[in-house]
């Protein structure tokens, strides 16, 4: 297993900073610059014209080191549940997918707004839809809810699949409002596919150990591009895909619940939006300088690096929890 993840980590990462550097001069060729709007903060103007859709880089480079991995996986016969690993990578392609979507309509239909957020999130259910489908048929499952901390859970029956739905497209969505800033979304993915990393470790779990380790190469390969000051954004098609399969770890290993755990930050931009947004229409005040609350941390002057610095340190201190409260 150690093997496998060690194979899979570094051929992903190897083959991203290779697709990322081929991707971004036709990115520049076909004019997919990022188009910065007025209500963000001012002197991200400066970043108008870089490149976007570089996730199409690392979901490639993970496509293509996942399926030498299933080959192998079937040809030496291993015990890893191939269906369960299947699906779930499927699910993040079909994300990544519908971020495909909205940014082509961005940028080649010319669409500024790209799909609309009912679009959008009628896609995700869809998705999410298909998913539970395929784990319920093949994947084992359970409509039991654990919870961490405590050696217990609770049956929801088909109430679960409510709960579920909800839970995927909230940290799909969560996902993408991280990815605002340089190196932020792929810095704090890697951060969380670390810590499903240990966790398969820990449990001997093959299929989980593979996932973790396609989402950390891609995530370091990308960053190297993506950090501050970015060369190239992964786009909605990056970020939906990073989304999936972040929450589709959690649920490989029957844990939905502590993807809100060791994903405290996605967690945190949601809801940071959420309550700017009621705020404003209860009170006609707004509770932070600017949401999602990356955005508010840059308006009180921080830079780029340290807010990435400090959530990635935030993310790696809850994901220690989480550890604890599963072990």
């Amino acid at each position: 297993m150690y093997l496998y993840f060690i194979i899979a980590f570094v051929a992903t990462l190897v083959l991203t900073v290779i697709a990322e550097r081929i991707l971004i001069p036709i990115l520049k060729s076909v004019k997919m610059g990022q188009k910065i709007l007025d209500i963000g903060p001012r002197w991200h103007k400066s970043k108008e014209g870089t490149p976007t859709m570089g996730g199409l880089g690392f979901i490639i480079s993970a496509t293509v080191v996942f399926i030498v991995m299933l080959v192998i996986i079937l040809v030496r016969n291993e015990n890893a549940n191939v269906w369960r690993l299947c699906i779930t990578f499927g699910f993040a392609l079909l994300c990544g997918a519908i971020g495909f979507i909205d940014d082509y309509a961005k940028f080649f239909k010319k669409q500024n707004e790209g799909l609309s957020a009912g679009q959008k999130y009628l896609l995700q259910l869809i998705a999410a839809g298909i998913y539970l489908f395929f784990m319920s048929w093949k994947g084992n499952l359970t409509t039991v809810l654990y919870f961490p901390f405590i050696d217990s859970g609770l049956d929801l029956g088909i109430f679960y699949y409510v709960f579920a739905v909800i839970l995927i497209t909230g940290v799909v969505n969560s996902v993408n409002l991280t990815d605002g800033i340089d190196g932020l979304a792929a810095s704090i993915t890697a951060i969380v596919g670390a810590f499903f990393a240990v966790i398969a470790f820990t449990y001997s779990l093959e299929d989980t150990a593979i996932l973790s380790a396609l989402t950390i190469g891609s995530c370091v390969g990308f960053l190297v591009y993506n950090f501050y000051p970015a060369r190239v954004f992964m786009g909605d098609t990056g970020s939906l895909f990073l989304g999936g399969i972040a929450v589709g770890l959690a649920f490989l290993i029957n844990q939905p619940l502590i993807i809100v755990i060791a994903g405290i930050v996605y967690i945190l931009e949601t809801l940071s939006v959420m309550l700017q947004v009621a705020s404003f229409k209860l009170t006609g005040k707004r509770i932070f300088k600017m949401s999602p609350i990356h955005h508010h941390f840059e308006m009180c002057g921080w830079s780029e690096l340290k807010i990435v610095g400090v959530f990635s340190l935030v993310t790696a201190i809850f994901s220690f929890i989480a550890y604890w409260g599963l072990v």
